[in-house]
């Protein structure tokens, strides 16, 4: 059973549940359908999804969901964020801060071996692109967007309850 909540908090609620589950989830079907492996900074824009993914869960059953909502929405955001700092090192805008490889032990089994054959995966280089616009650059776009728009829903709902 959900807790009972205004509508713009429900929709926001939905908003920061749905972007990091979209989020994740196209990363790992990128990751392990079609074969692009996460560079450093790919990792990094997943970490803050996946923290505002248990927040946004909490937010459908525990009181109070505004505050949980926040930080869920809060870890959105710096995923989004992430990503435009990775889309700008991508296009050359920049210069990352890392020697971006793959995990060595992604490959389970024996660690020498694993970092022996162990694929490079430059941050610096656009993998995949829809419109011109890489895999970094439209996590920025819907994470900050989405989390801004939560911001703005929750708000609003303040405002209507004074």
């Amino acid at each position: 059973m959900t807790v009972p909540v205004a509508a713009p908090v429900r929709v926001a609620r939905w908003l920061v549940l749905a972007i990091p589950v979209a989020s994740l989830g196209g990363a790992y079907i990128a990751q392990y359908v079609f074969g692009l492996a996460p560079c450093e900074m790919c990792w990094w824009q997943r970490y803050p999804h996946m923290f505002a993914l248990v927040f946004a869960a909490l937010a459908f059953f525990w009181r109070p969901v505004r505050p949980l909502v926040a930080v869920a929405a809060l870890g959105v955001l710096t995923s989004g964020l992430i990503g435009a700092f990775h889309a700008g090192v991508e296009y050359g805008w920049w210069k990352g801060v890392t020697a971006c490889t793959a995990s060595p032990f992604a490959a389970g089994g024996d660690p020498l071996e694993a970092i022996m054959n162990a694929p490079v995966v430059r941050c610096d280089v656009v993998p995949w692109s829809l419109f011109g616009i890489s895999l970094a650059g439209w996590n920025f776009l819907f994470s900050t967007g989405g989390a801004l728009l939560a911001f703005v829903l929750l708000a609003s709902s303040r405002k209507a309850k004074s």
